[in-house]
């Protein structure tokens, strides 16, 4: 699904039937992880979810479920393709530094 506008996505997503404090719990711990659990079902089901993911992770959106992810999956899949990013540099200047 394109995601050309915010308010494209954003008036289509399941959450906008749900409490939106169901989306922000408090912690990612103890009784949060039953409120985090809950919001990812409807995620789940949310036809855009990807769009909704793909805006949290270009935003840097550090609080609440956004896309079917928690705080700390978001951190750790911008860690990831931060690693990843490391890594392709990494081999472009080998090979550029390559003699012959």
């Amino acid at each position: 699904m394109p995601t050309t506008g915010l308010a494209d996505w954003r008036s289509q997503g399941a959450c906008l039937r749900a409490d939106p404090e169901l989306f922000f719990p408090l912690s990612e711990r103890g009784p949060a992880d039953t409120q985090i659990a809950r919001a990812k079902r409807i995620c789940a089901g949310c036809k855009v979810r990807l769009a909704c993911l793909e805006f949290a992770l270009a935003s840097g959106e550090a609080h609440g479920v956004w896309g079917g992810t928690s705080e700390g999956e978001r951190a750790r899949i911008r860690a990831r393709d931060r690693a990843r990013r490391s890594r392709r540099q990494a081999t472009r200047r080998l090979v550029a530094d390559r003699p012959g």
